[in-house]
């Protein structure tokens, strides 16, 4: 049987590679797509070099760039069964007292909603005549009310997204699933939040993995992770 495979954006570090490295442990092959090439190139050669993982560096926030995904890994791979929407920006930001600068905010949702929006619908065709998986990474921040914070406001947009996705897709054999983390270990932590209980990104790594291993009949659509002690609000 051929081996799937597997496309996840913001591959380059954090819960994106902790991601490709569990998938090629289980066997998937990958399409790392991120917008740092040297360091998708190393993560690739890691796992295995072309015939396991190839690199794709993208900016998620550019169609042009992100519509020939699906191409990259027809012609790598011959095939995609999964496209895990991952590539998220953080900044620290507060409405009342303008925390962040406008570019950082345009950023911001640029990458985090539009983003993960044309990620979907670059790669949906394909995932609808494999009858795959779709994953996108939401936020236990787009669950909760978090005060000031947009990118807690762009994270409810990825829920909102998933659900209307599942609702669309309902009829297609396409699985769709939400993986809501808590706060990761991820490199970019805000101070007020640095001893707070975290979550690794292997931790979350494993969620995705979870759902990618149920068999076609059984469709997870959301996983809530947090870290044992985290409070519920935030």
């Amino acid at each position: 049987m051929t081996r799937p495979v597997l496309l996840v954006t913001g591959a380059s570090s954090g819960i994106g590679a902790a991601t490709a490295r569990a998938a090629a442990d289980r066997g998937w092959r990958l399409v790392l797509v991120a917008r740092t090439g040297p360091a998708l190139e190393a993560l690739a050669a890691e796992l295995g070099g072309r015939d396991v993982a190839v690199s794709a560096p993208c900016d998620v926030g550019d169609w042009d760039q992100v519509r020939v995904l699906p191409e990259v890994a027809v012609a790598a791979f011959g095939r995609l069964d999964a496209v895990f929407a991952n590539a998220a920006a953080v900044v620290a930001t507060s409405f009342r007292h303008g925390t962040g600068t406008p570019e950082q905010w345009r950023e911001l949702v640029l990458t985090n909603v539009y983003g993960t929006a044309i990620t979907v619908r670059a790669t949906l065709p394909a995932l609808i005549a494999a009858r795959g998986h779709l994953l996108l990474t939401g936020s236990v921040a787009g669950q909760v009310t978090v005060p000031g914070q947009l990118y807690s406001v762009t994270k409810w947009a990825v829920t909102a997204l998933a659900r209307s996705l599942r609702a669309e897709l309902v009829t297609t054999g396409v699985r769709t699933t939400l993986i809501a983390p808590g706060l990761t270990d991820s490199g970019v932590v805000s101070p007020d939040r640095a001893a707070d209980p975290m979550l690794r990104p292997d931790d979350v790594a494993r969620a995705v993995l979870y759902a990618l291993d149920q068999p076609p009949e059984v469709d997870v659509n959301e996983i809530v992770i947090r870290p044992t002690g985290q409070d519920q609000h935030r």
